[in-house]
């Protein structure tokens, strides 16, 4: 029996009979199955990141029902996001003073066209989507095109890229109704976990579209890198 299946043989027996919780209880259950691994069927070490997982009330269909936004969470999210911005001029110098990664207009829209994706978040000035737009099939599916409304195209390109340097992360609803958000790490305090994970559900509270009927959030669960997903009570 491999390490995987073992793995799951020991979550479904911890996790049996358990329903929904409370926030407070499914971060407590989700770190004490973290430490309650048996050695021999951990994997490797890491910090695992946890994952809030929300079902919607929408009709991502519908372009005023399409939940999107981006937020800074109380704690950050325990990782240094690689951040990248098209700017030129005054900007340019900005955005590198801020701390981006990588800076450019067609050198780096080239060298992204080539295949290189190492990155975590994509800025843009205005006047540089003429150059960014033709990215959108490279980086659309992989979330990373930049928004307006998503904060991610900006005049402001410095504050941006220190919000992102920060732990600012961005979501979208999918297909399915669903959003999905990394709230932090393993390794942060139980009530640094609740805090980001209150913040975020209060934040998607605030995008409710006013369209929208019925119950507006209808699932929530937490889980981890490698961990099985805890429901939590709404």
């Amino acid at each position: 029996m491999g390490n995987q299946t073992k793995r799951t043989k020991f979550y479904n027996e911890k996790l049996a009979g358990l329903k929904s919780v409370s926030l407070e209880e499914a971060v407590g259950v989700l770190k004490s199955l973290d430490v309650g691994l048996p050695a021999a069927i951990k994997p490797i070490k890491m910090d695992q990141t946890i994952e809030l997982a929300v079902r919607l009330g929408v009709d991502p269909r519908q372009a005023d029902q399409l939940v999107r936004g981006s937020i800074i969470l109380p704690h950050g999210i325990g990782k240094t996001q690689r951040v990248v911005v098209f700017a030129q001029g005054a900007n340019l110098e900005a955005a590198e003073a801020a701390g981006a990664d990588a800076v450019g207009g067609k050198d780096l829209a080239d060298k992204i066209k080539a295949g290189w994706l190492d990155f975590d978040v994509a800025i843009a000035s205005p006047d540089m989507m003429g150059v960014v737009g033709p990215l959108g099939r490279v980086l659309g599916p992989r979330g990373l095109m930049p928004s307006p409304r998503a904060g991610t195209v900006t005049q402001d390109v410095a504050n941006a890229v220190k919000e992102y340097k920060a732990g600012k992360v961005e979501f979208r609803v999918d297909a399915g109704g669903n959003v999905h958000c990394r709230v932090g790490k393993m390794s942060f305090e139980a009530d640094q976990l609740v805090e980001n994970i209150r913040a975020m559900l209060k934040f998607l509270e605030s995008l409710r579209p006013s369209s929208s009927k019925g119950n507006y959030v209808r699932n929530i669960a937490i889980s981890s890198t490698m961990g099985p997903g805890i429901a939590i009570a709404i």
